[in-house]
């Protein structure tokens, strides 16, 4: 089978990084690997949930394109086993109609997530942006500290008190940028256009994402004091 031509990445920067794709429909399968390698990718596969899990221990890939719904172990699981252990990038595959899908897989540590039926053309572009958000930029912004928090940018590293943050793209996205604009209120949807160039979408995303930053910032998640809720507006970082 035939498929039309993808724009690479570029040499370098993002080609040859290594995506693990994790399907269990025979098509969807080999329509993402094939769009996936005709972008310059390194693909590998899996067809389960247990098969996914070894395939991030042992081969240590630069993404996942997980589906939601698997044989043996669902995606959200899949998932949260992954994050257990690991950052490395994870793009949920759902149902178009299943919003609780994408939540549970958000607040599983997901990084993004595609409806199906989703464009394979989408799929590529989805993983060219999640992996130039997290390679060290050619020119990389300045360090900054905020109070026990000292942000890396170039690393994509946030330590609080010394201590490395564990973060998902996502989350690292999320808190770089209200490190960068302490003690200002921002609209979910402010931060669905400014963290992650989303012109629209679904604004649970931020409220997931925030809820996952809080349980790794915050000394009482459920009271928090540092990234709090200001009430009619969404959110703003106290330091």
């Amino acid at each position: 089978m035939e498929y039309p031509a993808v724009a690479p990445a570029r040499r370098g920067e993002l080609s040859d990084r290594r995506v693990l794709v994790v399907e269990d429909d025979p098509t969807v399968l080999e329509v993402a690997s094939a769009y996936l390698e005709s972008a310059g990718y390194l693909v590998e596969v899996a067809t389960d949930g247990f098969a996914a899990l070894e395939a991030v221990a042992a081969r240590r890939p630069d993404l996942v394109v997980l589906d939601r719904m698997l044989p043996g172990i669902d995606g959200a699981e899949v998932c949260r086993r992954i994050r257990a252990s690991s950052t490395v990038p994870v793009i949920l595959l759902t149902a178009m109609s299943a919003t609780e899908d994408r939540i549970d897989g958000l607040e599983a540590g997901a990084d993004d997530y595609l409806a199906k039926p989703f464009s394979p053309r989408e799929l590529v572009l989805r993983v060219q942006s999640i992996l130039r958000r997290s390679v060290t930029e050619l020119t990389p912004e300045a360090a900054i500290e905020r109070g026990p928090f000292a942000l890396d940018p170039a690393a994509r590293i946030i330590r609080r008190d010394g201590r490395e943050l564990a973060l998902s793209v996502r989350e690292f996205d999320l808190l770089a940028f209200l490190l960068k604009h302490p003690r200002q209120a921002f609209s979910r949807e402010q931060l669905l256009h400014a963290v992650w160039h989303w012109d629209f979408g679904d604004l649970s995303t931020v409220t997931v994402t925030v809820r996952r930053v809080r349980e790794k910032i915050e000394d009482d998640p459920t009271s928090p004091t540092t990234l709090v809720t200001v009430w009619g507006v969404g959110y703003r970082l106290d330091l």
